[in-house]
């Protein structure tokens, strides 16, 4: 089989094809935060609730979903992650 060595002339077309490599690279990431999340509840031995099990994957910010990340590594249960601080 032959490898595509192809290459778009025009600047929008280059343009183009680069967004959605990102997009999809974001996409991917945002999916995988969202599944490092829940795993690090789960190895922790946290029962995950429901709630928990629905709003974190529907999160599409990266950022959010790393502060996430980062408390599922020390909250005494899965509740917790989602509760706000007040500042």
């Amino acid at each position: 089989m032959m490898k595509s060595g192809y290459e778009f002339q025009s600047e929008f077309a280059r343009s183009y094809v680069a967004k959605g490599v990102e997009k999809g690279r974001q996409e991917g990431s945002v999916e995988t935060k969202a599944h490092d999340v829940l795993a690090v509840l789960e190895a922790r031995g946290l029962e995950v609730p429901a709630e928990v099990r629905e709003r974190v994957p529907a999160s599409t910010d990266l950022a959010e979903l790393d502060g996430l990340l980062r408390r599922a590594a020390v909250v005494s249960n899965a509740s917790e992650l989602l509760a706000t601080t007040a500042s």
